[in-house]
């Protein structure tokens, strides 16, 4: 339980030690899950407002789940395919493993329930994330260069953005 945790705090710090030992242990796999259900529920619980609504609280936690598994799959594909650098040698579950820690500052989205400061939470917690990705993607492809890892992660969330945006839309209509 202790290396969990050391794991959680360095993935929120942004250490590319821990994600190095992330990646390269294949028993944090199921920590990585148990980080990814706590963003879902995280999500759940913003999307509520502080409410009692359990179906509110299972749409924000399936948003929340199904956003982050866009993204991470995206990332894989540009990471491991046309963002490669030659010495990329990575596989799905080792970037499944650091990219489900790398979602660690979602928790703090659960702070968005708070209405008033809620567009500042979501920005920062996205912005947080997206560093987090970054140093993720970078040591887990092994990437020379941060920029690659920027812009990996910055495609896959402007394309991950799209699809979700593609979705609303097409939702927005039905129900109207």
């Amino acid at each position: 339980m202790a290396r969990f945790f050391r794991r959680l705090i360095g993935a929120l710090a942004l250490d590319a030690g821990i994600y190095e030992d992330i990646e390269a242990d294949r028993h944090a796999t199921m920590q990585s899950v148990i980080v990814v259900a706590a963003v879902c529920v995280a999500g759940g619980i913003a999307w509520t407002g502080l409410g009692l609504d359990a179906g509110a609280f299972a749409s924000g936690a399936i948003i929340a789940l199904g956003t982050w598994l866009v993204w991470a799959a995206i990332i894989v594909t540009l990471g491991t395919t046309a963002l490669a650098e030659p010495q990329t040698r990575s596989n799905v579950p080792q970037l499944l493993r650091v990219l489900g820690y790398a979602a660690a500052p979602g928790v703090f989205v659960v702070l968005a329930a708070m209405r008033s400061v809620a567009p500042w939470i979501l920005v920062l917690v996205a912005a947080w994330m997206v560093a987090a990705a970054v140093m993720a993607v970078r040591q887990a492809l092994d990437y020379r260069s941060t920029a690659r890892a920027i812009g990996v992660c910055v495609a896959s969330l402007l394309i991950t953005a799209a699809i979700l945006a593609g979705f609303g839309a097409m939702f927005s209509r039905t129900v109207s």
